[in-house]
């Protein structure tokens, strides 16, 4: 297995980034923003993007999006083939765009979005902590990204002040002045419990 910086040359995985995107989407039944094989070229050919190759076949994937004039970065579509999940791939391909990220964009506040608790978890260990939606980027081209999630209309109504997902970041500057030394743990429950008070707070306003 090998994970590396994606560029032009992997511009044939695009269609099936795509559809793994879409199908993990339906599977999961919960809040994923879909992705064109077009989109995801434009992330493959300015190397803002990792990619996870089992030899000449696509195993996994993550890409980069700049925000707010570099001011934020978004670590994006994680996504790992059916055919190569529980083994720790998806650990591995968020800590390779991660560290692209502050790579490339030393500066950058890194955020994200995830309704998933594994994600959380992830990005919990590489030292974001959950914020509020309005520590994020108030850029509208990220939040239009969200339109073909299907619980767009419950941040549409709240004004973009939250969703069922939860808003997750890094910040280099304040990292600098943490200890190291202590390890991260996440309250795996605390996250669970905040999922479940979102569904009920706004499935139960939509049954209405």
């Amino acid at each position: 297995m090998e994970i590396i910086v994606a560029n032009e040359s992997h511009f044939k995985y695009a269609q099936i980034i795509s559809d793994t995107i879409t199908e993990s989407a339906k599977v999961r039944g919960t809040g994923i923003a879909q992705r064109t094989p077009e989109y995801i070229i434009k992330r493959l050919e300015n190397a803002n993007a990792v990619i996870a190759l089992d030899g000449e076949k696509f195993a996994g994937f993550c890409y980069i999006e700049v925000w707010g004039n570099k001011n934020f970065v978004a670590n994006s579509g994680l996504i790992v083939h059916p055919d190569y999940r529980k083994q720790g791939l998806a650990k591995q391909i968020k800590k390779a765009i991660f560290e692209l990220s502050k790579q490339k964009f030393p500066d950058a506040k890194i955020f994200g979005i995830t309704t998933g608790l594994a994600v959380m978890k992830m990005n919990y260990e590489l030292g974001y902590k959950p914020v509020t939606f309005s520590e994020l980027t108030d850029d509208p081209e990220f939040w239009k990204g969200c339109q073909t999630c299907k619980n767009f209309d419950i941040l549409t109504r709240t004004e973009r002040n939250m969703c069922l997902c939860t808003g997750m970041l890094y910040n280099p500057n304040t990292s600098k002045t943490e200890s190291k030394t202590e390890p991260k743990r996440l309250n795996g429950k605390a996250f669970q419990r905040l999922k479940r008070i979102k569904e009920n707070l706004f499935l139960k306003k939509k049954a209405k």
